[in-house]
């Protein structure tokens, strides 16, 4: 069994970290932020008091941050991560950040002596709870394996994708792609029932065809039903698709789609859906349309 710090105890981190503590490892936190759930305390957590004192007493340190802006604070801030790592620590950052600046914490924390994974994750609250996340993954390989135990604790599809960075990359990738199917299902229900159609007939209808996928299934669903209580929040999706955006930028491409994704996004949150589930793009179409598939559901 290791010993594992963990700082970033969210929606997602917090199922994370239930699991490792499952599995008998032992789990550091740091209180510098705010007070670690209850839940991992009371099940034999150990709470220091800074990213700094988790990382001297910890074999592995997991990140599970919001943004590259906190990860570069947890890890280079004062009494951060850097300043604690040794030879023989690994440094494993699942949040879902920049992949350019992802390949310089890397080099930042190598020269410490560490090693560094970069090692995204999917499959949102549902995938963390039940540690099927899949897990993307940047580094060399003699880290990735031994970092391997602990990532299948927490995920079922792992991946080392290449080197440093480029578990990044991968991460921005499936965020395109689960955008996109998104709302390429919220425009088909919004087309079906503005025609007259039962939109829950017509997902039963596509499950069956080449159209099934896991998000007609699942968020089809939530759009029907109208439960977008946060698995994976809108404005969490909009900095994913801002990463795909910017990095289009910089190689000189075109992403379309991903642009247009990110508009109807953009609606949601100008009418205050910004920590909506993601699955909630449906209300932008709608509020467009001036229609819901729902009914006489408010559009707003």
């Amino acid at each position: 069994m290791a010993t594992i710090g963990f700082i970033g105890t969210g929606i997602m981190g917090l199922p994370m970290a239930q699991n490792l503590l499952k599995a008998g490892h032992t789990l550091l936190l740091s209180d510098h932020h705010s007070t670690p759930p209850a839940s991992l305390t009371e099940s034999g957590a150990q709470v220091l008091h800074s990213p700094k004192a988790v990382a001297e007493a910890a074999e592995f340190i997991i990140v599970m941050l919001p943004d590259t802006p906190y990860v570069d604070t947890v890890l280079f801030g004062e009494n951060g991560i850097a300043q604690g790592t040794t030879e023989g620590k690994v440094v494993i950052d699942m949040s879902s950040i920049s992949p350019s600046a992802t390949k310089v914490f890397a080099e930042k924390i190598n020269a410490t002596g560490a090693q560094y994974l970069d090692a995204p994750v999917s499959g949102g609250e549902v995938g963390a709870k039940a540690a099927t996340l899949s897990i993307m993954v940047g580094g060399n390989q003699d880290t990735f394996d031994r970092a391997l135990p602990l990532l299948q604790t927490m995920g079922k599809n792992i991946t080392l994708v290449g080197g440093n960075g480029d578990g990044q990359t991968a991460k921005v990738a499936n965020q395109i792609i689960v955008a996109l199917n998104i709302q390429a299902v919220a425009e088909a229900l919004l087309f079906a029932a503005k025609n007259g159609a039962d939109p829950a007939k017509v997902r039963e209808a596509l499950m069956g065809g080449f159209a099934s996928s896991k998000i007609l299934e699942v968020h089809g669903e939530r759009m029907i039903k109208g439960t977008f209580n946060p698995g994976f929040r809108i404005a969490l999706h909009q900095k994913d698709l801002n990463l795909a955006l910017e990095g289009a930028r910089e190689l000189n491409l075109n992403l379309p789609n991903t642009a247009n994704a990110q508009q109807v996004f953009s609606t949601c949150a100008a009418i205050g859906g910004s920590q909506w589930d993601h699955s909630a793009l449906i209300k932008g179409l709608e509020h467009m349309a001036n229609f819901s598939i729902r009914g006489t559901e408010s559009k707003a």
